[in-house]
Formats: structure tokens, sequence, C-alpha cells
């Protein structure tokens, strides 16, 4: 069975462009969660709304799925800002480990404000980092900085990832 990884954090943290990388790097596919969000959710996130738990039930349902099928491995993209939220995608597919996207307020907000045609707004953020509760000591994953290149983020999230599995052999 291959590894199944999550890379979490905050809106404008990476997820996507570290997970695509991260993918690439491991030899496994990547989905982002995001694809997977009901289009009740896009649209209450696009009018500036932030989701409650009730919304955010059954698209993490979908995203522990999702990373439940993968048995050759995958990478997914996903908030997964809180504990319950990742117990529940371990529940789903328990050999979960996180990546957790880590970045300064300053950081994150310059990002945030120069995405475009993102649905998630920049004005979320704020909502998103008082929502965050880190990895715990007691869940398997890493916390990767995200100031640096894309690339190198992404290298450092693979060799943090090694001791969860001897799989992990990193690809240029």
């Amino acid at each position: 069975m291959g590894i199944r990884i999550v890379v979490m954090g905050v809106s404008a943290a990476g997820k996507s462009t570290v997970g695509r990388l991260l993918g690439k790097r491991l030899g496994v596919p990547f989905r982002d969660a995001d694809e997977l969000h009901p289009a009740a959710n896009v649209q209450k996130m696009a009018s500036g709304a932030a989701l409650d738990d009730a919304d955010r039930e059954p698209w993490l349902d979908s995203v522990g799925a999702e990373l439940d099928a993968a048995t050759t491995g995958i990478v997914m993209a996903c908030s997964a800002l809180k504990r319950s939220y990742r117990d529940r995608l371990r529940l789903a597919a328990p050999s979960t480990v996180f990546v957790h996207l880590h970045g300064s307020h300053a950081l994150l907000a310059a990002r945030a404000a120069a995405r475009v045609d993102h649905f998630m707004p920049a004005s979320l953020l704020d909502s998103q980092l008082a929502a965050l509760e880190p990895l715990a000591a007691d869940e398997a994953g890493i916390t990767v900085d995200v100031s640096g290149a894309p690339a190198e983020i992404a290298d450092r999230a693979a060799t943090g990832l090694r001791p969860y599995s001897a799989t992990i052999t990193p690809r240029s």
C-alpha cells in the first residue's frame, strides 16, 4: 500500500502547489480536495462566508473516501484545519500522514492578496488562522515552513516524510 499524505494548512499556504510537486517527487498521484467541495460550499466561500463544521462534514467524508481508495499512494491538498477534521480523515484512511504548511500571517496575507480567480477570498484568511489547530504530538505528520520557493518546500516535506514510509524515495 502506498503512502497517503494530506498537505494541510490555511488558504494561500501553498497546499496545491507544494502538493503537486510533492506528488511528483514521490511518484504518486496528486488530488486537490477543493475539487471535492459541494457547489454550495464553493458558493458560500466565494461570497465571503466561512464554512462551518456542518458544511465540511460531507466534504471531509469525500476526501476520506478518496484517501482510502488510493491503494498506490496519494498526495491530497486539504485544509484539515482542526484535529476533529484530521480524525475524520484518519477514520476513513488510518495510515494518513499530514504535512502542515505553516507561515507567518504577513506572508500568507500577501500570497492571498496576490491570488486571482480563486474562490477563497483573502478576507477569510483570519477566520482560517483562528480555526487552525496545529498538529499535535500524537498525530502522524510534520510541519514545514512555507518561506522559500515551492520546490524547496516540497523537498523539505519529502525529506521530513521519510520516517513515515520506507517507500519514500524522492525523485528530482
